[in-house]
């Protein structure tokens, strides 16, 4: 029995902006995928800030809406946390689409309400994490085009559905891990912590390829972190 028939615990986020260190989340998402179905939980979170007119177009949350009907963030993050912590406690991975991004503002958010990371309730680093963009840049290294999300839901022949919804998107981000492992059976044939440790390598060695490009093109700033699935802590400001 492979690790790809389940439990998986899907989580994504949609957030004011790409910066883990200063963004908020305002929507999450978890859905466990088991043999009895598919169990997806959702959060609005009111993150305390404006949000930005370019993030409400993409995820469809405005300030106002966030503030009316939006849990505390204390008490979201906390029962966020808490599930992602519970299912590695189970050694059931966790699962998501460029997962250092998700993980870190996640880690980030905790530490500014003044909550325990995911790492320090779990006493060492998150594990095992699945991320379907790491797992597709290792196993078709050489295919041309983008790979965002909805890019890998056409490689993958996924329904796409109304992304940028958080549990919309963890649902399409499943259904790409499963077609990828169809695609490239010895993935599946991996156990758990060997396949994160081979996400650890694969994401460090196209991070370094990259930012080696980025320096050949004369383009500055710090390019592709090469930590993951979570980035160097970086102290979050306190709300």
């Amino acid at each position: 029995m492979s690790w790809i028939e389940g439990p998986l615990l899907g989580f994504d986020t949609e957030t004011t902006g790409v910066d883990v260190e200063v963004d908020r989340i305002v929507t999450a998402a978890l859905v466990r995928r088991d043999a009895a179905g598919t169990h997806v939980r959702t959060w609005l979170i009111d993150p305390g800030v404006e949000i930005p007119a370019a993030a409400s177009a993409i995820h469809g949350i405005t300030t106002a809406h966030a503030r009316a009907h939006g849990t505390p963030p204390a008490v979201a993050l906390e029962e966020i946390a808490t599930q992602v912590a519970a299912a590695f406690v189970d050694g059931i991975p966790v699962v998501a689409f460029n997962a250092c991004y998700d993980l870190s503002i996640l880690d980030a958010e905790l530490t500014r309400h003044g909550l325990a990371t995911v790492p320090d309730r779990l006493g060492r680093p998150a594990a095992p994490v699945l991320d379907p963009l790491v797992l597709d840049r290792h196993a078709d290294r050489y295919r041309r085009g983008k790979r965002k999300l909805v890019d890998l839901c056409g490689v993958y022949e996924v329904g796409t559905g109304s992304l940028h919804s958080a549990d919309v998107d963890v649902v399409a981000t499943l259904d790409v891990l499963a077609r990828l492992v169809e695609r490239f059976p010895d993935l599946a044939e991996l156990d758990l912590p060997a396949l994160h440790a081979r996400q650890v390598a694969a994401h460090r060695a196209w991070a370094e390829d990259f930012n080696a490009w980025r320096a050949g093109q004369g383009m500055a700033g710090p390019g592709a972190e090469a930590d993951w699935p979570t980035r160097t802590p970086v102290a979050a400001v306190p709300s």
